[in-house]
């Protein structure tokens, strides 16, 4: 078999080959079942395929993330969305989160060819997109749904534009229609693209020895566009000054302009120890100082797999290595937190490296985050995630860092620290109908963040001796929680859903949806407890509602108390049939004719309360009192709007037929059930009630 462009299959030797079945372009790699020949696996620019009859037909394996993204956006929609471009397989945007999880078909294209940068305008409903080389750049209005190609062209006087294969675009954060694009020149346009002016010299080295791409290639000519040198490769306009611009290029210059483009200077030559012409693969403006800047460079393309970071602190005059052995492979992107100056993410071959102190030390990110290679980093600034665009992972976003930003040396001296994650909003929001379904269990599905309520907190030394446990009081002291607490060294994230516990629920020989139902905390403060052997530490969690919800205060309020009505009944219930349960199974096997006739009063009454035949599946018996209580239970507790009136007629029923039930059981405890109990001890046989608190906290 032969990968290239396209796979072919001989199976006389090489003599002939035929085509294999449908596939992406370009075939890297091939994996034969050493005892199946005709069941292979191929790897491609599109993703992996799979095939059981020798090639004839190919298989994509949907169900697993290996896509390759070189650059990564975002913007602030609500869930906002994410914008990236794919290796040899365009530029798409997509939401962070979707009804059942976020989908392939959740993703827009919005560009051909291989896809680099993808940007949102600030406030206008249009993206810019490109392809390899430049070749086409695109401004796409979503609303209009209207393209336009918005490419640099040459005009007299102007020289051949070299664009790098990953050529540059950044927009201002100062002026949302202005856009840059880099060749060997600064390109600017001010009217999102119509119009174009360069505003700098050659910037790179024009090294003619490094631009004889139409001479390269040995028998054939080798000249795809990717071998383009001598250009941009990154741009960086300062979000204090809009004539502080920085420009790295790919063989090597550090460029800045304090004037906007009116002068330049290199201040390469003030790097140390970084080898001559070293690729610089990103520049960082600050967003805390306009003197202060970060540079990654990389020089894999010539050998060189070792790290450099620097950060300057004037203007590029002078700089300070933070790279150091610590750091596996070479840097390719830097990214400064927004609120937190000492707080920097540094992608690499190998991963995602963190610093807490200005690059003095680094760690490697491992919590869910394996070793790919980290192309590109950014921050979502309203939900403080981290959002990476790798090769071999797709797209990964490490749900809010804000924990990060507190981590000091003094808090790492202490036993336990909390961090301050002020409040959680319960969201009115329900499973979408239609989310996931049947003919997609063979497709990828990323989850959604995770929006329930955050317990982190720092502990110096991993917990190994004595409970450990967190509780959560409401604000009349309460216990309403009691979750597992983490345990290990570092960062430690809790979870609560602000639910309280699902009820107790009556044993029957049928599932009641009522007993998965756990009812939404009402909004308030809230007291964290976390208890470590002997020591407690406390903490505060404030729940907020919705403030989007279409609920008014009443229905809320209307809600809540029908919700606890039915899930009290739902208790009560499940006490009355223990107690009758218990009798029961005391009189079993009994031979007194007067213990029978009781126990055949309390049967009759159990049969009224719950299914006593049949079970899920076979025989299922009419629903009784359990049952139908616990349904208006779950249809009203799952719900975000107010009981209809309809639902309230049926619990005034419901509440009228368990009142007979439990009218009927207090007569018995006047008469049959002491009698009962007489008979049974005289049996020796002892009927033990444990009390309704014991009960439903079992």
């Amino acid at each position: 078999m032969k990968g290239g462009l396209f796979g072919s299959i001989s199976r006389d030797g090489g003599n002939t080959f035929r085509n294999m079945g449908t596939m992406h372009s370009d075939i890297h790699d091939i994996w034969f079942d050493p005892n199946d020949s005709d069941q292979m696996f191929v790897a491609t620019d599109g993703g992996i395929y799979r095939t059981w009859d020798g090639g004839t037909t190919m298989e994509i394996v949907e169900n697993i993330p290996v896509s390759q993204f070189y650059h990564v956006s975002v913007d602030n929609a609500e869930p906002y969305n994410i914008y990236g471009g794919l290796q040899d397989n365009g530029s798409w945007y997509g939401p962070s989160a979707s009804a059942g999880g976020i989908r392939a078909s959740d993703w827009n294209s919005v560009g051909f060819g291989d896809g680099f940068r993808v940007l949102k305008h600030e406030t206008k409903p249009v993206i810019y997109s490109e392809m390899q080389g430049a070749e086409n750049v695109w401004r796409y209005n979503t609303k209009l749904k209207q393209i336009k190609t918005i490419q640099p062209l040459p005009i007299e006087g102007t020289p051949k534009f070299r664009f790098n294969w990953n050529a540059p675009i950044t927009l201002s954060p100062n002026e949302p229609d202005r856009i840059y694009i880099g060749s060997q020149f600064l390109h600017v346009s001010d009217d999102m693209g119509d119009t174009w002016k360069i505003i700098s010299p050659d910037l790179t080295t024009n090294d003619p020895e490094k631009q004889k791409q139409s001479e390269s290639g040995g028998l054939s000519m080798d000249n795809s566009g990717a071998e383009n040198h001598s250009t941009i490769f990154t741009i960086a306009e300062s979000s204090f000054d809009e004539d502080i611009i920085w420009v790295g290029t790919d063989d090597g210059n550090v460029q800045l302009t304090k004037n906007g483009g009116k002068s330049w200077t290199n201040v390469i030559d003030n790097v140390p120890n970084l080898p001559k012409n070293t690729w610089v693969s990103h520049i960082e403006a600050s967003v805390h100082d306009k003197k202060t800047a970060y540079v990654t460079f990389e020089g894999h393309t010539s050998g060189d797999m070792k790290p450099y970071v620097y950060k300057t602190k004037d203007f590029g005059k002078t700089w300070t290595a933070l790279h150091n052995d610590t750091i596996e492979g070479f840097a390719r992107n830097i990214q400064e937190d927004t609120v937190n100056p000492d707080l920097l993410f540094l992608g690499t071959e190998f991963g995602l490296f963190v610093t807490m102190n200005g690059g003095k030390t680094w760690e490697r990110f491992t919590n869910n985050m394996p070793a790919t290679a980290v192309h590109y980093i950014t921050l979502q600034e309203r939900t403080n995630d981290l959002v990476m665009g790798t090769h071999g992972r797709g797209i990964i976003i490490i749900d809010d860092i804000s924990p990060l930003r507190e981590l000091n040396d003094e808090v790492m001296a202490k036993k336990l620290h909390f961090f301050d994650e002020g409040s959680a909003t319960i969201i009115d929001e329900e499973q979408s109908f239609g989310a996931g379904g049947f003919g997609s269990e063979t497709q990828f599905v990323g989850r959604n963040p995770n929006n329930d309520a955050k317990i982190a907190y720092y502990m110096k030394k991993k917990h190994i001796f004595g409970k450990m446990k967190i509780e959560i009081f409401n604000e009349e002291g309460e216990l309403v929680k009691e979750l597992p607490a983490g345990k290990k060294k570092g960062i430690n994230l809790v979870t609560w859903d602000y639910h309280l516990p699902a009820p107790k629920i009556a044993t029957g020989k049928t599932f009641a949806r009522g007993g998965f139902s756990a009812p939404t905390a009402p909004a308030g403060e809230y007291k964290v407890v976390l208890t470590k052997g002997k020591e407690t530490f406390e903490s505060t969690l404030t729940l907020k509602n919705d403030p989007n919800s279409a609920l008014s205060k009443r229905d809320r309020r209307k809600l809540q108390k029908t919700t606890m009505k039915l899930y009290d009944m739902t208790q009560d219930l499940a006490y009355l049939v223990y107690q009758v349960d218990q009798y029961l199974e005391a009189a079993a096997g009994s031979e007194s004719q007067e213990v029978k006739e009781i126990a055949d009063k309390l049967m009759a009454l159990k049969e009224t309360l719950v299914i006593t035949t049949g079970d899920n599946y076979v025989g299922a018996a009419e629903p009784q009192l359990r049952e139908k209580i616990a349904d208006l239970y779950s249809k009203i507790t799952q719900s975000f709007v107010a009981p209809s009136k309809s639902e309230m007629q049926n619990l005034e029923l419901l509440e009228g037929m368990f009142d007979k039930a439990k009218r009927t059981y207090q007569a018995m405890e006047k008469s049959e059930i002491p009698a009962l109990n007489t008979l049974l001890e005289a049996q020796k046989s002892k009927v033990e009630i444990k009390s309704f608190d014991d009960f439903v906290a079992e």
